[in-house]
Formats: structure tokens, C-alpha cells, sequence
């Protein structure tokens, strides 16, 4: 069983920027395509970014690409995603998400992953 814990998150202003992280623990992270989604208020959770295993292949909602950046360190157990440029409606709880079935094949859809940490608030004030 994979275990996702996300830190990083806070009270920042439009235009700043943030590290999020993501920390794994059990199963075989290497072996996992990596995933973020956020969710905000009133809002479904929606996809954000994607990294395969070895980093080679990422992919990036619309909304971030351009602003966003999604990493790993496979010898720590680490996902990070880099937000720059924060606008209020990136405003959400983000969340890590590992997919146990894909190592190539990054998902959009919730149901594509198999584990989810708990969460980590981002705020942007403008």
C-alpha cells in the first residue's frame, strides 16, 4: 500500500509562488506514474499535472501549463509541483495522487489513480 502525505501549501499573494510536495511511503514508487489534482470550492477535482516514472513524459491541464511544473526524485519518494505566477482561482486543496496501474501512460481522470494523500491548501488572495 502506497501512503501519499502533501506539504508545501499556504497563504500566498497573486503573482507569487509555491513548492508543493508530496511524500511517499510503501509500495513501489518508481514504478508509479505521479499525478496532481486540485479541487476548489463549489468546483469537481480536476487534473493539474502528470509525470511518468522516469520524468521522461509530463503532461499539464491547461490551466497550468506555463506557470506549473511537475518533478520527482524517485531515490526520495518525492513528487514536487512548482507553481509560479498564482492567480486567485488556483486557489483549491491539492492533491497527490499515485497510479499503481500505469508506469508510461499518464491519466486526466480521477478514477485513473489508485491512491491519494489528504490534501494541502493553497490559497491566493488578490
Amino acid at each position: 500500500q502506497v501512503q501519499l502525505v502533501e506539504s508545501g501549501g499556504g497563504l500566498v499573494q497573486a503573482g507569487d509562488s509555491l513548492r508543493l510536495s508530496c511524500t511517499a511511503s510503501g509500495g513501489a514508487f518508481s514504478a508509479y506514474v505521479m499525478g496532481w489534482f486540485r479541487q476548489a470550492p463549489g468546483k469537481e477535482r480536476e487534473f493539474v499535472a502528470g509525470i511518468t516514472w522516469d520524468s521522461v513524459q509530463t503532461d499539464y491541464a491547461e490551466s497550468a501549463k506555463g506557470r506549473f511544473a511537475i518533478s520527482r526524485d524517485n531515490d526520495k519518494k518525492m513528487v514536487y509541483l512548482d507553481m509560479n505566477s498564482l492567480k486567485p482561482e488556483d486557489t483549491a486543496i491539492y492533491y497527490c495522487a499515485a497510479d499503481r496501474l500505469h508506469t508510461y501512460v499518464i491519466m486526466r481522470t480521477n478514477d485513473g489513480y489508485t491512491n491519494w494523500g489528504q490534501g494541502t491548501q493553497v490559497t491566493v488572495s488578490s
